[in-house]
């Protein structure tokens, strides 16, 4: 974890030799701006990056003073003059090191090093493009709020107090990569989060030793559990009132400048089939939605493998009818029903990433394209059985129920494919017990990734599959903590 630079190169008071090191630092960069002002008697140099400084705000509250005040007395110091009676409307930070400055110079921020000063002055001035809040792309709602996470960390700050308007809520920031020094936001409630934990992210998070952090998925391997699993216990999202309902069960937020997509630890497998809408809803519907998901998480990733153990160990569990249907398809094929399975998921697969990587304007050609291809032409030439596109496009509706989970579900799927392929509902039974595993084997905190069904908590039930009324639901039940071993 990279804090502001400190002082290894304080400013001398030789203008010369400090102007010259602060541009060396900057290599000559063709957008460093400087400029030379003179106030009264005395030289004063202005340093900003083009682009990264709102053009009225130094107009108007810096280069106006400085050119229209008298100079100042020989009463106090020169920069305390300059912060006490010229700049009221401003932030201004003062700055000892030429490494300091140059960083706020990077923040977006004005500095100014007046002649003979051992001392420069920062000002926050940042008017660099900002996107304003959406509606979060990936977590669509019907009934909640429309505003998302942007790519500005300080804007997804302002929306979170907007939310959470109480002092308990700890934001803490911190400076991570050695050459994007990218500003990173460790968020919490002071009064319900577990120190074990806190301490244990922060100990995680000072281990990173990258060049860059470019998005929230940087830091998510170092966040996770060691040993290799399917399922991760970090959870991503773009939604302010998810991430704050997530900081009332006590657990620990943290947002990345530059990404939308902010990062829950610990995050539960049961969040997985939660949504924004289960809680305005009834709740005998947010319980029939929630057994919904769960259940496409299971077509999802096992109904393929099951349909292929089936179609060759187990004819007998089928219907005699429909079997006879699914055995004079699968004849007309050239391929066996296993390779079938594998191709046309792996084609499935081309066609949604490439729909997903596509522009917009082009992407609807994809689906045309797709369904053309694999829907009729390849039934048509005989190529693909007719119940196996079936068992695919259950499959693909099944997933897109369940996207927060797609990254483990399409390879477990292809996993499940071939085991039912070589030994039928037997092995499907056993590999379904082996993901069982891995779900209540992932506890890096302490907190299994199962709770709170393995281990049972009582009091959390009430928003776990049922989710009970707002009148008997209560999130100090549901602390994270309550939730270890």
């Amino acid at each position: 974890m990279k804090e502001i630079p400190e002082a290894s190169s304080p400013f001398t008071g030789n203008t010369a030799k400090d102007l010259k090191a602060l541009t060396e630092l900057f290599n000559r960069s063709s957008d460093l701006v400087i400029r030379e002002i003179l106030f009264g008697q005395r030289r004063i140099f202005v340093f900003l990056l083009d682009g990264m400084c709102d053009e009225i705000k130094i107009t108007e509250g810096i280069i106006k003073p400085l050119t229209e005040k008298h100079p100042h007395s020989e009463e106090m110091p020169f920069n305390e003059a300059i912060k006490k009676r010229l700049f009221k409307g401003t932030i201004v930070r003062s700055t000892a090191s030429i490494e300091d400055a140059a960083y706020n110079i990077i923040l977006g921020n004005l500095v100014i090093l007046a002649e003979n000063e051992k001392e420069a002055l920062a000002f926050s001035v940042q008017g660099f493009a900002r996107k304003p809040p959406d509606e979060p792309s990936s977590e669509q709602n019907e009934r909640g709020s429309r505003e998302g996470f942007t790519d500005n960390f300080k804007d997804n700050i302002t929306l979170l107090r907007r939310r959470l308007r109480t002092p308990k809520l700890t934001i803490r920031q911190e400076t991570l990569g050695k050459a994007s020094n990218t500003p990173t936001v460790i968020c919490y409630m002071s009064d319900r989060v577990s120190r074990d934990t806190l301490d244990e992210i922060l100990r995680r998070l000072k281990k990173i030793d990258l060049d860059a952090v470019l998005g929230s998925g940087y830091l998510r391997p170092f966040l996770d559990m060691s040993r290799p699993s399917f399922f991760t216990d970090t959870g991503i999202t773009e939604r302010p009132d998810t991430f704050a309902s997530m900081l009332l069960e006590g657990r620990v937020g943290i947002i990345v400048d530059g990404t939308p997509f902010a990062l829950i630890v610990p995050y539960l497998f049961t969040d997985y089939f939660h949504a924004v809408d289960d809680y305005l809803a009834s709740p005998y519907y947010a319980l029939f939605m929630r057994i919904l998901r769960a259940v496409c998480f299971i077509i999802a990733a096992i109904l393929p493998g099951a349909f292929v153990a089936i179609s060759l160990f187990h004819p007998e569990i089928m219907p005699a009818d429909i079997m006879y249907g699914i055995s004079a398809a699968s004849s007309k094929t050239p391929f066996p029903i296993m390779i079938e399975a594998l191709t046309i998921h792996f084609i499935y697969e081309i066609v949604r990433e490439a729909g997903l990587r596509m522009p917009r304007s082009v992407g609807h050609a994809v689906s045309i394209v797709g369904a053309l291809v694999i829907g009729d032409a390849a039934v048509t030439a005989g190529l693909i059985a007719a119940p196996m596109l079936i068992v695919v496009a259950l499959t693909a509706i099944s997933s897109s129920v369940t996207v927060r989970l797609h990254e483990p579900v399409a390879i477990l799927r292809f996993g499940f494919i071939i085991i039912g392929g070589f030994t039928g509902l037997y092995g499907i039974m056993l590999g379904i017990g082996i993901m069982i595993v891995d779900i209540c084997s992932v506890s890096p905190y302490g907190i299994p990734l199962s709770a709170p069904v393995s281990p049972f908590v009582k009091k959390a039930q009430a928003d776990t599959l049922i989710r009970r009324s707002w009148t008997r639901l209560d999130y100090g039940k549901k602390l994270i903590q309550r939730m270890k071993f």
